[in-house]
């Protein structure tokens, strides 16, 4: 790990990735809940977890182009802290457009503080590394998430996730408020900072996009997953272990993003990634046989941490601003906010097999933009790697 922000400026920023990535962890109970519990149809749950994510995009947007200039700490605090507020709100109602407007605020207000975090990363000593501890602690996270809301739900009621949500928003904003980093630039930063093109790459855009079309699929098949289990008449119980299954791969696969960084070429990464999403997602929509359906599923996340892992070092070294990482929520959660509700409306008009569809034409364009990465002639030299 890097020390550059010594262990309780790089466990804050641990923490905060883990409450303002929440979505990524808590989709299928998240959708899964509103669905059964407060008996919204699929398009209007996928809506409300939509109105977050667009929160989210908006918010990340608005505050990346003024990363340099912001009181990091402040921001994050003050973001995680009405992020909280909103769920333990959204856990008091069940009216839909209170609850609409408590999603879309929460999302603005997490996301303004994780863009504080991801930028704030990008100019760690090794943001490759950083990034896959990051999501390292987050699988960890998800796997006591994972293992416990479900139960929890289950004997108090559908509120109680957003009772929990609201509490890992609040812990966050007390750890900001204490240990959050402050980027104090030393001469040789400084000099670097004169250096630093006002420009973002072209390259980085193609990124960008193409992590972005990725991060549609994710939560466009991520967010049924629950759902289309219980479709095919697979057990509750089996569904939740297939999850737990889920949270465990997703920490070996960050810990493998962090330790196979000098091991595995970027390009091999991003070029594999959108193509075994595609196969994953159209497996687990389309497969009627639980065994299929809880491999693909159990793996489908980990293909897109992974694969994140590699995008943001590369993106890190193309921009070495920070500004382009700041909007690491935007370039994750405008594809996220797409995805559920086009996945509810794919279900509605097509069924669950048109999930699979789309996974195809989104992970197409998603390969071909990564393709154009390398193309630009403009990416930095990786360290030297074995693949």
């Amino acid at each position: 790990m890097s020390h550059r922000f010594g262990f309780k400026g790089n466990l804050a920023l641990m923490i905060s990735h883990c409450a303002g990535m929440l979505d990524l962890v808590a989709l299928p109970l998240w959708i899964g809940i509103l669905v059964s519990y407060y008996k919204f149809d699929t398009q209007q749950s996928g809506s409300l977890v939509t109105l977050f994510l667009i929160g989210a995009v908006c918010a990340s947007l608005f505050v990346a182009p003024k990363f340099k200039r912001l009181n990091t700490r402040l921001v994050a605090t003050l973001g995680f802290f009405v992020s909280g507020v909103c769920f333990i709100g959204a856990s008091q109602t069940s009216e839909f457009m209170l609850l609409a407007a408590l999603h879309f605020v929460a999302g603005l207000s997490a996301s303004s503080a994780l863009s504080m975090a991801h930028g704030t990363l990008a100019r760690g000593e090794n943001p490759h590394k950083l990034f896959a501890i990051a999501g390292f602690t987050l699988g960890v996270m998800g796997f006591i998430f994972m293992g416990a809301t479900p139960n929890i739900t289950q004997a108090v009621g559908g509120q109680s996730l957003f009772v929990i949500f609201g509490g890992i928003m609040l812990l966050a904003s007390l750890v900001c408020l204490l240990t959050f980093p402050s980027l104090k630039l030393t001469e040789k930063s400084q000099g670097d900072q004169a250096e630093t093109p006002t420009k973002i790459p072209t390259s980085v855009w193609y990124g960008i996009v193409g992590i972005s079309l990725m991060a549609i699929t994710q939560a466009m098949t991520f967010s049924f997953m629950e759902r289309v289990g219980h479709e095919r008449g697979f057990a509750t119980d089996s569904i939740t272990v297939v999850l737990i299954a889920l949270a465990l791969i997703n920490i070996v696969a960050a810990a493998l993003a962090g330790i196979l960084e000098k091991r595995i070429s970027t390009r091999v990464v991003l070029f594999s990634g959108p193509v075994l999403q595609i196969l994953l997602s159209n497996i687990m929509m389309n497969s009627t046989g639980f065994a299929l359906y809880a491999a693909s599923a159990a793996f489908f996340v980990s293909i897109m941490l992974f694969t994140h892992t590699f995008v943001f070092g590369l993106l890190a070294r193309l921009d070495t601003s920070g500004r382009a990482m700041a909007a690491t929520p935007a370039m994750l959660m405008i594809g996220a906010a797409i995805g559920p509700i086009l996945g509810g409306t794919i279900i509605k008009l097509a069924g669950y097999h048109g999930i699979g569809i789309a996974a195809l034409v989104f992970g197409s364009i998603s390969l071909i933009c990564f393709m154009r990465v390398f193309r630009s002639g403009s990416v930095v030299a990786q360290p030297e790697s074995v693949v």
